[in-house]
């Protein structure tokens, strides 16, 4: 399945990053890669289930591409396959909940942890490593 999203690998934990032409996934992934990761694709995300993941990948024509608005299109390391851990909605900051209810993106037969995060926040990419760094206690807490 072929997916209008980009993704970015931190620590074998893929993040899906979610939003509308302009909400910052290209910006987010820029600054998640600069953080440690690694880009898996920018724009579009190849989605596949299998042996019980969420398996993203790139598409051939754009791998290892990723747009930098106000620079162009750059050349970067990319990893082929990535387990998606994460998915994360970029929203207009006025929409981040301070204390939100948990989420689950739904997706090719799997529930996702979801976050909805404004990716023009400096703290945004921090935020998602420590989302990643705990996520365990995500399930544990009482849904």
């Amino acid at each position: 399945m072929l997916l209008h999203a980009s993704c970015v690998d931190i620590n074998h934990k893929g993040i899906l990053l979610l939003g509308p032409s302009g909400s910052g996934k290209s910006d987010i992934s820029l600054r998640l890669i600069n953080l440690g990761g690694v880009l898996v694709s920018d724009d579009q995300v190849e989605l596949q289930s299998r042996n019980g993941f969420l398996q993203a990948s790139p598409p051939a024509t754009i791998r290892g591409l990723l747009e930098v608005r106000g620079i162009g299109i750059i050349k970067m390391p990319f990893c082929s396959v990535s387990l998606i851990h994460l998915a994360v909605k970029l929203v207009p900051s006025q929409e981040v909940e301070r204390m939100p209810e948990k989420q689950f993106y739904k997706i090719l037969g799997h529930q996702i942890p979801l976050l909805s995060l404004c990716a023009f926040e400096s703290s945004t990419p921090e935020k998602i490593k420590t989302f990643l760094n705990h996520i365990e206690s995500f399930f544990l807490e009482k849904k």
